[in-house]
């Protein structure tokens, strides 16, 4: 297993070395467009084996749910890598530039980060969009998908690497960990420092906690989606109620599901029940604060300390009253997790206040929380959100994929 993972680790050091040009870097992802859509019957082959294989040992609905494929799942993977092809190259591009008194030329220039290792679960998709990001922007990437999903990785990572063969770039661009061995990650995470330049989980919140705990480099990723929408005492009353009913069900599993809303105090006799039977309605669990409590007429249970850093992901609701808008922003800074926060308001001052104090990577007016996509920001897909403080932060695309150089330019000037 050592020598493996230490060969993978040369082989993806080399590859991130070569440089490819944009138009060979389109090519592939074409090629890879054209043998997804040739191979499809393979791909739901080799899906209903990993499906087979979760009922068998008993796994959660909601994780059989998104590592199964259909036709309409293998157009989302298409339309994703087509909007990969069509976006700007993001390498050598100059950021900034500027020309010191002594006559220096300052270039700040995007270059690629190096190699990227990605541990993830479940779903097949993130192979196809992590694949096409990490190439296109120049990147070599070492996959490690979850057990459960092992033959319909391979199969898609395979047809990228048949991808780059056609086109004569180097396969290890991307490369696949085959090994089931728990302990191959551990050894990918702990020892391989060497060979790869920054690590990113994608997944439940024990694996990036074992990831964060066990990287010996650098990570990007969040723990935790907990996510909140407040609205304030100035909210339009049929917005809020579709915003947060979006917010909280349309999917509650992902991680920029609403968990926690919060209710100006002056708002509540006339938003409380509208805003939560609707949720109520669509069999959404209430869990209120005792003022809450007291003005909503339907069934709930009495939250606790624990509910509001909870993150359910599931039809589950944390509701709590604020005297004001800082009280808002003050609890959401405490209980959150710097992903995405959203204020409900016609109030355009308070709604300033509300973006410039949320220290999330993500804040948001009169819109929904499930927006917290690098598909829905477009940048044709992401391979994660990162509350990091340090950026990249929120959806990492194509774009958050670099890093940079600073290339100097003079005329034999030489330092005083």
């Amino acid at each position: 297993m050592k020598e493996n993972l230490i060969n993978i680790g040369i082989k993806a050091k080399k590859a991130s070395k070569i440089k490819v040009d944009t138009k060979s870097k389109n090519k592939v992802l074409v090629k890879f467009l054209q043998l997804i859509n040739k191979n499809k019957k393979i791909i739901l082959k080799e899906n209903k084996k990993d499906i087979k294989f979760a009922m068998k040992k008993k796994l959660p609905e909601n994780l059989i749910n998104r590592l199964a494929l259909n036709h309409e799942k293998i157009e989302d993977i298409e339309a994703s890598i087509s909007k990969i092809i069509k976006l700007n190259d993001p390498i050598n591009k100059v950021i900034d530039r500027w020309k010191r008194p002594n006559g220096l030329i300052i270039k700040k220039v995007s270059t690629p980060i190096g190699v990227i290792g990605i541990i993830y679960e479940s779903r097949p998709n993130v192979t196809s969009d992590v694949s096409s990001l990490c190439f296109k922007s120049g990147n070599a990437v070492i996959l490690r998908g979850g057990s459960e999903a092992f033959n319909s990785n391979k199969v898609l990572a395979n047809l990228f690497r048949d991808s780059l063969k056609t086109k004569n770039i180097d396969q290890n661009y991307v490369q696949i960990l085959n090994i089931k061995n728990r302990k191959s990650v551990d050894y990918l995470l702990s020892k391989m420092e060497k060979f790869i330049d920054v690590i990113i989980p994608r997944g439940g919140k024990s694996l990036v906690k074992k990831v964060k705990e066990l990287s010996s480099v650098p990570i990007i990723g969040h723990l935790e989606g907990i996510c909140h929408t407040y609205i304030d005492k100035d909210a339009d009353l049929n917005m809020a109620i579709k915003v947060v009913h979006n917010a909280k069900l349309r999917n509650t599993s992902i991680c920029g599901a609403t968990e926690t809303i919060l209710m100006h105090k002056k708002i509540i006799k006339k938003f409380c029940n509208p805003v939560l039977s609707k949720l109520a309605d669509n069999n959404c669990k209430i869990h209120a604060d005792k003022t809450i409590g007291k003005n909503y007429s339907g069934k709930f249970k009495p939250a606790k300390e624990i509910d509001w850093s909870t993150e359910y992901l599931s039809a589950k609701v944390s509701v709590k009253a604020v005297n004001s808008i800082l009280e808002a922003v003050n609890h959401i800074n405490k209980y959150g997790t710097m992903h995405t926060d959203s204020i409900i308001t016609k109030n355009k001052k308070n709604a300033d206040f509300f973006l410039k104090n949320i220290r999330s990577s993500i804040v948001m007016h009169n819109t929904s929380t499930q927006f917290a996509d690098g598909g829905e920001f477009g940048f044709g897909g992401e391979v994660g959100i990162s509350t990091n403080t340090l950026p990249p932060r929120g959806p990492v695309g194509l774009n958050q994929l670099i890093s940079y150089k600073y290339e100097v330019l003079g005329k034999g000037q030489v330092r005083n």
